[in-house]
C-alpha cells in the first residue's frame, strides 16, 4: 500500500469530509430507538447512503484550492 503524495491535506478533501459524515449517520441509526416516533424509519440510513454517494463524485472531482 502507497500513501498519494498530499496525505497532510487528507482532512481537507471532500470525499474524506464525506466519508466521515456517512459513518456518522450509519452509527446514528443504531440509536434511532431514541428518535422513535420523530424521524421515520430509515432516515439515517437514506441520509448516509446519499452522502456516501456524494463522497464517490467528490473522489473523481480536482479540488484546485489544495495546491
Amino acid at each position: 500500500m502507497k500513501l498519494i503524495d498530499d496525505v497532510r491535506n487528507a482532512p481537507k478533501f471532500w470525499s474524506i469530509r464525506l466519508s466521515v459524515l456517512a459513518a456518522a449517520l450509519s452509527s446514528m441509526e443504531a440509536t434511532m430507538p431514541l428518535f422513535r416516533g420523530t424521524l421515520p424509519d430509515g432516515t439515517f440510513a437514506v441520509l448516509s447512503m446519499v452522502v456516501a454517494m456524494a463522497a464517490v463524485v467528490a473522489r473523481t472531482v480536482k479540488q484546485e484550492r489544495l495546491k
